[in-house]
């Protein structure tokens, strides 16, 4: 396949389930994690490994009943680190203990998610995944995600087969060169998340727009996008691009809607360079 990596553009520059790490041994900058729907956190298992120097941060969606209830487990986890880190460290000065950068990486719903608590501040940085500011449009934007009727059809069809749904669902993620090359067989499972979560998911994914938000998040982010993503399409990608006031993006050549999959090891390495350099550029004093 087609290498995955080029040089993307450049602009100027419930807290249980959040897997919390137990230990306070320090390290870089925590990453939380928000994954896809019907997907397990174990899909970023990979590109977590290629990046052993950060503090890696899971959310589960499995226990989550309502579009509100996985909004309440993103921000608590968003916060749930330096609770930790607060309470093994009481002698550190606030300044101290608060200085440590949270990434929040989102793919597809999980990018919904991330922009909601970036706009909300609770981001130094994003890392977005497949991700669209708002899944739900018109004819006329096409280009940016799907119909309303879709989501309904599958809601409706969850009560009668839902595996199958999920299934027909993981056909979408690939592209066709990315099943050409065998890539199926390693997506994760299907009938990791309860039906409630499931329908939970499919109505966040229906409501959430925060194309108003855009312009208010400062954080730097970096937008992970395949060329050929059949769920979220690349317009999406260039809308958040264009709106976002610092965003790099990286396109994925041949990629679906799983930019990263298969792809982990140099995926990681840019996720690394474009962090380093984000942090280069704050610390390095104004001329």
């Amino acid at each position: 396949m087609t290498d995955p990596i080029r040089i993307f553009a450049n602009r100027t520059a419930l807290a249980a389930s959040a897997g919390t790490p137990k230990s306070a041994k320090p390290r870089g900058a925590v990453i939380l994690w928000l994954t896809g729907w019907s997907m397990p956190e174990t899909v970023f298992a990979e590109i977590q490994s290629h990046l052993p120097e950060f503090v890696h941060v899971p959310v589960q969606f499995i226990c989550a009943e309502t579009p509100e209830q996985m909004m309440a487990l993103t921000e608590a986890a968003s916060v749930a680190w330096f609770t930790e880190w607060d309470s093994t460290h009481p002698w550190l000065p606030t300044t101290s203990r608060r200085s440590r950068k949270v990434l929040i990486a989102g793919w597809s719903l999980g990018g919904l998610l991330a922009l909601r608590l970036a706009a909300r501040g609770f981001a130094d940085g994003l890392v977005l995944f497949g991700a669209t500011a708002q899944f739900v449009r018109s004819k006329e934007e096409a280009d940016r995600g799907w119909p309303d009727a879709v989501l309904r059809h599958m809601a409706a069809a969850i009560a009668k087969d839902r595996l199958a749904v999920e299934t027909q669902f993981r056909e979408r993620l690939l592209s066709d060169g990315e099943k050409k090359a065998g890539f199926l067989p390693q997506l994760p499972r299907t009938g990791d998340w309860p039906t409630a979560a499931l329908l939970a998911g499919i109505q966040l994914l229906r409501t959430a727009n925060h194309v108003p938000d855009l312009p208010e998040i400062a954080c730097p982010a970096l937008l992970v996008h395949g060329k050929e993503d059949k769920v979220c399409p690349y317009g999406a990608a260039e809308e958040l691009y264009e709106r976002l006031s610092q965003a790099e993006i990286l396109p994925v050549e041949g990629g679906g809607h799983i930019p990263f999959l298969g792809r982990e090891a140099h995926i990681a390495d840019a996720i690394r360079r474009w962090w380093h350099g984000t942090q280069a550029a704050f610390d390095s004093p104004s001329v």
